[in-house]
């Protein structure tokens, strides 16, 4: 089960962030910007951070939001689980909850923006897994020898 993200998450949020070994310092210093923007904002602010919690802890993320001049189409920007909670469901738990919001929100579409490099060959596989498919490719966009891979999953709204 998830729950929308309260000012309490805060530090949870940042620390699995911060554990999460190929999120680079560009990578916490934006996730903490759009949780400032959330926080300070709500939904209006175009992010979205939901939880999961063990024990009210929150030991995973997921933020996300609607993708600025589209009808429909949403951005999953971040998904991560502390590496002591992982391979017991809860990034599968936090997208199809994402997902099922977004239906309900007359979402149609997500889109899914990651890096090509081997330490993401794990979050592309799981991707896949869970229905997105490979879009495009964009060679060298972050940096020499890192490709920026786009997915994207049709939804069937309520």
């Amino acid at each position: 089960m998830t729950d929308r993200a309260t000012q309490s998450d805060r530090d949870p949020i940042l620390d699995i962030t911060a554990q999460i070994g190929i999120f680079s310092a560009m990578d916490r210093e934006c996730v903490q910007e759009l949780w400032d923007a959330y926080i300070d904002h709500g939904q209006s602010s175009g992010y979205i951070f939901d939880v999961c919690r063990d024990g009210g802890l929150a030991v995973g993320y997921v933020c996300y939001g609607p993708t600025p001049l589209t009808i429909g189409t949403w951005d999953i920007y971040w998904l991560a689980v502390s590496p002591q909670h992982r391979r017991q469901g809860i990034a599968r738990t936090l997208l199809a909850s994402a997902e099922e919001r977004i239906a309900q929100d007359s979402g149609r579409l997500i889109v899914i923006e990651t890096s090509g490099t081997d330490d993401y060959r794990g979050t592309r596989r799981f991707y896949a897994a869970c229905g997105y498919r490979r879009q495009a490719t964009i060679r060298d966009f972050y940096a020499p020898g890192d490709d920026l891979v786009f997915y994207a999953k049709a939804l069937k709204t309520p």
